[in-house]
């Protein structure tokens, strides 16, 4: 297995339609020392449902302070709360590294001008912005849960808007690799891609380059063994794997 390991797609937190197990940061500690993962980029998933998101920012702050070395926090913001400038300057004084949105939940488009308007502002702080294509399958869900899978168009057209943002896709399948920007800074995480069988991460990696895939499981939501083994049976070389494993991400983090 290639090493170290970071993975961008973790939560922590609870959901309101499902028991999770191990949904605290301890729990995430846990298994990511079962799996032999030395970091991980983690937001909240209680959060995502909250009205006003930022309680849920200063919980995260909170449990994971003590765990910097491990843990790399992602603030959850909502660019149709009129207070997110403020809860913005907070968590930067608070340590959080980035943005994670969540449209779908939230009502909005990545390409509306309040959406640009936060991301412009997390640019600037040279913070990237996590986007799941979805949360939990729609085959799954409960009734009342009826938000949208983002299209694959919606994060083209996002990233052509704003080549030099980081991005971070999550959750994401269907995804044509030839359809980005060349130049533009994202990686998309392997959570739901495969590398047998359907061999979406072959495909993506033939269209888009080395440097587009991440590792992301998905965790406290997700099982941790399918990502690991996917990655383990990607039939490409050493220098890839340990590109998706660590160095792809780690380069928009700025992380050494």
């Amino acid at each position: 297995m290639t090493a170290p390991l970071l993975d961008i797609n973790t939560w922590v937190g609870a959901w309101p339609f499902r028991q999770l197990r191990d949904g605290s940061v301890s729990g995430l500690l846990k298994r990511m020392d079962k799996h032999g993962i030395e970091r991980a980029v983690v937001g909240s998933l209680t959060g995502v449902l909250y009205r006003n998101v930022q309680p849920a920012n200063d919980e995260l702050a909170k449990q994971t302070r003590r765990h910097t070395d491990r843990l790399v926090p992602f603030a959850l913001m909502n660019p149709l709360d009129p207070s997110w400038d403020d809860d913005l300057k907070r968590c930067q004084d608070l340590g959080f590294k980035g943005l994670r949105l969540v449209p779908q939940y939230h009502e909005y488009k990545l390409t509306d001008p309040a959406a640009l308007d936060l991301i412009d502002e997390g640019a600037d702080l040279g913070w990237c912005v996590q986007v799941p294509q979805r949360i939990e399958d729609r085959r799954t869900r409960h009734p009342w849960d009826v938000a949208r899978d983002i299209a694959p168009a919606e994060f083209v057209e996002a990233i052509k808007s704003r080549p030099k943002v980081g991005w971070m896709l999550l959750n994401a399948l269907g995804l044509n690799g030839s359809r980005f920007p060349a130049k533009a800074r994202y990686v998309v995480d392997i959570s739901r891609m495969t590398s047998v069988l359907q061999r979406n991460m072959q495909s993506f990696l033939d269209d888009a380059g080395p440097d587009r895939l991440a590792f992301g499981t998905g965790m406290n939501w997700s099982m941790p063994e399918p990502t690991l083994l996917k990655l383990e049976l990607l039939d490409r070389p050493k220098k890839v794997k340990d590109g998706i494993a660590w160095r792809n991400a780690a380069k928009l983090l700025k992380l050494p």
